[in-house]
């Protein structure tokens, strides 16, 4: 009626999993309150409401936050390496595979800063509809590459979705903890400042326009991130070459 696996591999891979669920649920639902919710809320609540509530507010939702993101991300990229290195789901170059993972990830990320910065300088990247048709190919050139690359060299459904799930929740990792958090923090202690008659920075604009559209490139990648993680292990759409 109950048999608990004996098998490390079984555990060790389930507990990954868990410990990803528990990081992610906990990441992705408060993205979802500061897109869906918050950002709504501070419209309606006036200047002396923001700068009681916000600082209080904002530093222990962005800790569990951040957090959140780093348990997510680190579970999932030891599951993808455990796995890969452990069983055959890519036949060969399992290491270059992980590597080149980062490579291509990061590098769109990179990519992906670049326009947010030269979204707050003016110019056709103003618009937030040009902001998202940029990311949107940034995106999607990675992805197929990153697909493309893994098919050639074999690799199941399992792992060719996870290297591409995985790899926009990189991003978003990225967009946490080098865009998301620092400009926060910055918007925060101008705010703790400013009960006291300091003025705000020429900047703060800027700095919560970047912010924001970071959080919102965030939202909407996680609906396709949750689908190539869910068609790891329920929906076969990667072919595996022969």
């Amino acid at each position: 009626m109950f048999s608990w696996p004996q098998d490390f591999p079984t555990n060790f891979q389930f507990l990954l999993r868990w410990i990803h669920f528990l990081g992610g649920i906990t990441w992705i639902g408060l993205l979802y309150f500061f897109n869906l919710v918050n950002v709504q809320f501070q419209k309606e609540i006036d200047a002396a409401t923001k700068s009681k509530a916000n600082p209080p507010l904002l530093r222990r939702a962005l800790w569990w936050f951040r957090w959140g993101a780093i348990v997510t991300w680190f579970s999932g990229f030891i599951y993808l390496g455990y796995f890969t290195s452990a069983g055959k789901e890519i036949p060969s170059n399992a290491g270059t595979a992980l590597l080149l993972f980062l490579i291509v990830w990061s590098v769109a990320f990179t990519v992906i800063a670049f326009v947010f910065r030269g979204s707050v300088a003016g110019g056709f990247l103003k618009n937030g509809w040009m902001v998202t048709l940029a990311v949107a190919i940034i995106v999607i050139v990675a992805a197929w590459t990153m697909a493309s690359v893994a098919h050639q060299w074999g690799a199941s459904n399992r792992a060719s979705a996870i290297m591409v799930g995985g790899g926009l929740g990189t991003i978003m990792l990225l967009n946490v903890w080098m865009i998301i958090w620092p400009l926060q923090k910055k918007i925060i202690a101008a705010t703790i400042a400013a009960q006291s008659g300091t003025p705000a920075p020429a900047d703060q604009p800027k700095w919560a326009r970047r912010a924001f559209l970071a959080s919102r490139t965030n939202s909407w990648l996680s609906v396709p991130m949750l689908f190539f993680m869910g068609a790891a292990s329920h929906f076969p759409i990667f072919s595996t070459k022969i």
